[in-house]
């Protein structure tokens, strides 16, 4: 597994001063992505335990209110492992800290088995689809994409969306 960059201080990509890591590799490869350079599964750095301590060390800020997991596509087979190393890693070192991650599988499709959700707060799901771009929508590209309150939808065993 490989990963493309980490932001230290994003304030993009979820609410208030994060942590940011886009993971690398992705099969979707939406037309007109914000993030073609994180496709290609060969390219960026080798995700490590190293990368656990990297990203949990700049976490440790008392500024960053918390982390953010993309991509490329964090949920992909070849990367879910990885993801999910660092989401537990990060939940168990920052309880009070908010975990986001965006993923083009579908939380009540694709992932509603995996042992990544119970580390996640939010998860926006869905492909970006570029006929359905609105750049008026927070924390996504397309309307089609749904912000979720994970923990809410876990409880509840349906989809709580955000908005």
């Amino acid at each position: 597994m490989r990963y493309n960059k980490i932001r230290k201080m994003d304030i993009s990509n979820g609410p208030g001063v994060r942590v940011s890591i886009f993971m690398q590799g992705c099969a979707f490869n939406c037309k007109n992505c914000f993030n073609p350079e994180t496709h290609d599964f060969n390219a960026g750095q080798k995700f490590s335990e190293d990368t656990i301590k990297k990203v949990l060390d700049l976490c440790e800020n008392e500024h960053v209110e918390g982390l953010s997991i993309l991509g490329g596509e964090p949920m992909n087979p070849q990367n879910i492992e990885g993801t999910t190393a660092l989401a537990k890693a990060f939940k168990e070192k920052y309880p009070n800290k908010n975990l986001w991650a965006w993923s083009g599988y579908k939380f009540d499709e694709d992932l509603k088995d995996k042992e990544v959700l119970n580390y996640l707060d939010v998860l926006v799901d869905g492909v970006y689809i570029d006929e359905k771009r609105n750049p008026k929508l927070k924390w996504r590209g397309s309307e089609n994409q749904r912000v979720i309150d994970i923990k809410e939808s876990l409880k509840q065993h349906k989809v709580v969306t955000m908005d």
